[in-house]
């Protein structure tokens, strides 16, 4: 649809902004809110209606976005025109459609008797279901009446038929578009817990299986749509995909800002305020998420209902669903669980919302809504510290394997979640910016408590593991390093549950070091002793050092598949190996030998592996630059690089995968080596101009120094996008500028790499240093 006015509206919900028009031919006002989409109904309706010639048995029908009276500022028209077998029907609905299109607004139509609209929907569900918002325009009014009247009646009798298919087709749609409460560009309409889903809440409550339209639902349909709003004021045209640019615009049209969080809920007493961190932007992507997963939880539970409706059909009039204990004070009844009677009195157990969250869990059934919204109503908050049994439910819950997010879902959803834990507010629907997280934080919490259960039998500690898990992340969000901020607010959350106070400090320290082993690993030589040492000063004994490497895995499989490769398992490996043994024997690693057949025969050496290559020249001089050149013109990743001079000869050794999984051809890669090493001009300038036309983009890259973190050597580190040919560009920089680099390790984190660089010597002056990072940064 065409924007012929375009204005800024001031913003808010239910904004009435009547001189904002998104179409001036049909007089068609903007606005967000429930009022102005009701205007825009009204508004169409009455320019509609004036097409429409009067003739008996022909009526025009609005189905879609108007004809539920929530039409979008730029949203498109869905028109059935209805008649009784007429004659020239098909020159009368021309006679309609071309003045729509000629006005600019897009338009989905078609012609239908009452039968043939009825016969359709009986074949297709999406028709059923979209004759449920059939809404009278204008023409023949009883027409309508019989076609709206029949349909809800044929749904409401061939609903528990049909839902199975809409189901599938559901879950199909769900999994082409994800889940909208956990995507930074989510589709508002389509993705699981979106627009859609509404309508399949609304279908389902039409057709009497259960009350799934209630007050929660409408609320986060409302702003749902309020959102959409905002999106398409924003853009200035249809579009239902909230992308990252758009956001803050979005926020400022709805009026939302990204609150801060009070001093009081981020500190305790020993230490200063700090605050939340983020943009408006994600206030919005915040209401969204919660939004999203009031629908998909009112779904879920519709679903449910749909099928035990089915299963009492079918058991017809013999027996009824039987109460079957499975613990204590939560019984199983028609395939969920309530509360026992006994359980139910004037002063329930503050413990009881966890343990039957703990039930639900461990059986893997849902808990009624009800039982929810009793819990919610009555169940008083926690003591502090709390009791044995509450603390002893949190860890069953958080152990449960499968069971866990749903059962934890449901009771966030009734409020339960945030009397357990006052923190969990800030943390509900944190937006998770870096591409590698699929999920939000709240939700990356629960599942690494997941995936943690699955080493729990690696560890002296299960329970710390499960706990350290899930409060590994509570200082996102927060002013500084999330692991330094979010050590004490774990250690404070850990005592408020009972912990003994050096369990509580293990768990802080859980939270401090949980990203030590994967930086390490990824950043540092571990052949080098002062690597290992540190690292066994920093965890001080074995059981921190088990739980941290559990806990490593547990959070990389939380976050996604591009958080965790092979090759980063083994380097974590083989530091928590080396540690170990630093622990037990206080012997620290010699360092390795080199290649043998790197060290004998004519030069040039060059040895391809699988994931190695290995190259010994005469020159050590550009050697590393020369290299990393020709694998970045091969489309090779390097993901850590060692140079070394054996005998007078030169020898670099890369670890290497491919850029974009396809291998590069051996026999091609080889004759490039050998005569790249040999300083053949043509194979330099193919170097040179690739890696000149591969340079990255994004934020402003950063140096940054270590010093006393190697041997015999200063570390520079340098942040920056990631880029074919980076590190050949870096490292003839740093050979240029007259530094010798003795290795390299590389660690690649979504679209920025983190580039750490072994520079011989003790460490150069303030001044050289400058030089250096002033030639690194040039060269980026």
């Amino acid at each position: 649809m065409a924007s012929l006015i375009r204005k800024e509206p001031s913003g808010g919900p239910d904004a009435t902004e009547t001189e904002l028009l998104v179409n001036e031919a049909v007089g068609v006002p903007g606005g967000i809110g429930a009022r102005p989409r009701a205007a825009r109904a009204a508004a169409y309706d009455r320019w509609l209606a004036g097409l429409l010639p009067r003739r008996p048995g022909v009526a025009l029908v609005a189905v879609g976005g108007l004809g539920r009276g929530q039409l979008a500022p730029y949203g498109d028209l869905d028109l059935v025109l209805l008649h009784s077998g007429v004659p020239a029907v098909d020159e009368l609905a021309a006679s309609l459609w071309y003045p729509i299109w000629d006005a600019g607004v897009r338009l989905d139509h078609s012609v239908r008797t009452v039968s043939e609209a009825l016969s359709v929907a009986q074949d297709d569900v999406k028709v059923a279901l979209a004759l449920l918002d059939a809404r009278y325009v204008a023409g023949d009014r009883d027409l309508v009446d019989s076609l709206t009247r029949t349909a809800v009646d044929h749904w409401r009798r061939t609903a528990l038929r049909h839902l199975p298919a809409l189901r599938e087709i559901t879950e199909a749609r769900w999994r082409a578009h994800g889940e909208l409460a956990f995507l930074l560009e989510g589709d508002l309409k389509e993705a699981a817990g979106g627009l859609r889903d509404v309508g399949l809440l609304r279908a389902i409550a039409v057709a009497g299986v259960t009350d799934a339209l209630r007050p929660a639902v409408h609320a986060a349909h409302s702003r749902l749509l309020d959102t959409r709003d905002a999106l398409h004021h924003q853009v200035g045209r249809r579009v239902d995909r909230l992308l990252a640019q758009e956001r803050d615009g979005v926020a400022a049209l709805l009026g939302l800002r990204q609150p801060p969080t009070p001093p009081s809920a981020t500190v305790g007493h020993d230490g200063p305020p700090s605050a939340t961190v983020g943009h408006d932007g994600d206030a919005v992507l915040r209401r969204v998420a919660g939004d999203a997963r009031t629908v998909s939880h009112a779904l879920d539970d519709a679903w449910r209902a749909a099928d035990r409706l089915r299963s009492g059909r079918r058991r017809g009039g013999f027996g009824r669903p039987v109460r079957r204990p499975v613990a204590r004070d939560v019984v199983e009844h028609d395939g969920e669980l309530v509360l026992a009677r006994t359980a139910i009195g004037a002063r329930p157990d503050p413990s009881l919302s966890l343990r039957v969250a703990a039930a639900a869990a461990t059986t893997r059934l849902p808990i009624a809504r009800a039982t929810c919204e009793w819990l919610a109503a009555y169940c008083p908050a926690l003591p502090t510290p709390w009791p044995t049994e509450a603390r002893s439910a949190l860890l069953t819950l958080l152990g449960a394997g499968p069971g866990l997010v749903s059962a934890w879902e449901s009771c966030d959803r009734y409020g339960l979640v945030d009397r357990w834990l006052p923190e969990w507010t800030r943390l509900r629907s944190l937006p998770q910016h870096n591409p590698v997280h699929r999920f939000t934080l709240d939700r990356h919490l629960v599942q690494s408590a997941y995936e943690a259960g699955r080493h729990t039998r690696e560890v002296d500690r299960p329970d710390l593991l499960l706990l350290g898990a899930f409060l590994h992340d509570v200082g996102k969000g927060l002013t500084g390093d999330h692991s330094v901020v979010g050590a004490p607010l774990a250690e404070r959350i850990a005592a408020r549950m009972g912990l003994p106070p050096a369990e509580s400090a293990l768990i802080g320290t859980l939270v401090r070091l949980h990203l030590l082993l994967p930086d390490v690993a990824t950043r540092r030589d571990l052949s080098d002793p002062l690597t290992i040492a540190g690292v066994a000063e920093q965890v001080g004994d074995a059981t921190t050092l088990e739980l941290l490497y559990a806990l490593v895995r547990a959070d990389a499989a939380a976050t996604g598949p591009a958080a965790w490769s092979h090759w980063k398992g083994r380097l974590v490996g083989e530091l928590v190996a080396r540690v170990r043994t630093a622990l037990a024997t206080g012997a620290l690693p010699a360092p390795p030998d080199p290649d043998p057949a790197l060290v004998a025969g004519p030069l040039p050496v060059v040895h391809l592996g699988e994931d190695r290559v290995s190259v010994a020249a005469a020159h050590r001089r550009g050697l590393l630059a020369t290299v990393a050149g020709c694998l970045a013109l091969h489309r090779l990743e390097v993901l850590a690089a060692d140079v070394s001079t054996v005998d007078g000869r030169a020898l670099v050794e890369f670890r290497v995968q491919p850029r974009y999984g396809l291998a590069p051809d051996p026999i091609a890669l080889g004759a490039d080596l050998r005569r790249a090493v040999d300083g053949d001009v043509s194979v330099i300038q193919r170097l040179r101009g690739r890696a000149l036309a591969a340079r990255g983009s994004g934020g402003e890259p950063r140096v940054v120094w270590h010093r006393e973190a190697a041997t015999d050597a200063v570390l520079l580190e340098l942040r920056a996008a990631d880029a074919a040919g980076l590190l050949y560009r870096v490292t003839s920089a740093l050979d240029e500028a007259g530094a010798q680099v003795r290795a390299a390790r590389i660690s690649t984190l979504g679209a920025d790499v983190v580039d750490v660089f072994y520079l011989v010597g003790t460490g150069p002056d303030e001044a050289e240093r400058d030089r250096l990072a002033a030639a690194v940064l040039a060269a980026v």
